[in-house]
């Protein structure tokens, strides 16, 4: 979702997102709109205009889309909103959780270097809590069980073990950098590329 100056504020759903697409302000003007790509071009469209637009590509048989339907029609589900009344530039902060901190470390021990599920790894203080360490971005890591079993309550330097890459705080958030690896969000990246912002996604 993009603020009026196209700065972008968040990830909604898409059922969020159409919300906003039907609703009028005071004047009976839309509050937001759908952006879409459209030959390297974005081209700007009301609710109406969507609904005639999907009408249209599902007459053409839009596979490469995601159809939301409804009793009476079926609607593209759009990738990129921007509503029209809000103009306030977003906070710069990610919000330190668990699913960032295995996000940023792409679901792998940073002991061993191994790729776990997400039900196997555990987040592991590198300087112990014991021993001062903060719970903060550049303190914790993702750990398998294992090497968080074997670490313990110890510095990796007192327990032998490398940790592979010293913990940062992203300069984005890191859940966002999963969804760009998938075509259909690549039209997000032009809006994230040209802003130093973060992100707390709210897409369920």
């Amino acid at each position: 979702m993009l603020n009026a100056h196209y700065a972008a504020l968040r990830v909604v759903s898409v059922r969020r997102a159409f919300v906003l697409l039907f609703k009028r302000d005071p004047a009976h003007q839309p509050v937001a709109e759908v952006v879409n790509v459209e030959d390297g071009r974005y081209v700007s469209y009301d609710f109406e205009d969507w609904a005639q637009l999907s009408a249209m590509r599902r007459e053409q048989n839009g596979h490469d889309e995601d159809w939301i339907r409804t009793v009476r029609t079926a609607l593209m589900a759009p990738r990129i909103i921007r509503v029209l009344t809000f103009h306030r530039v977003p906070r710069q902060d990610v919000k330190f959780n668990r699913r960032n901190v295995l996000a940023r470390d792409d679901h792998t021990c940073q002991y061993c270097l191994r790729r776990f599920p997400t039900s196997e790894l555990t987040l592991d203080h590198v300087e112990p809590r014991s021993q001062g360490g903060g719970t903060t971005w550049d303190n914790v890591v993702c750990a398998c069980s294992r090497c968080n079993v074997r670490k313990g309550g110890r510095t990796p330097a007192q327990a032998g073990v490398r940790l592979r890459r010293q913990p940062v705080k992203p300069k984005q958030n890191p859940t966002l950098n999963i969804r760009l690896s998938e075509r259909r969000y690549a039209t997000w990246r032009p809006f994230l590329d040209r802003a130093d912002w973060e992100v707390e996604s709210t897409e369920s």
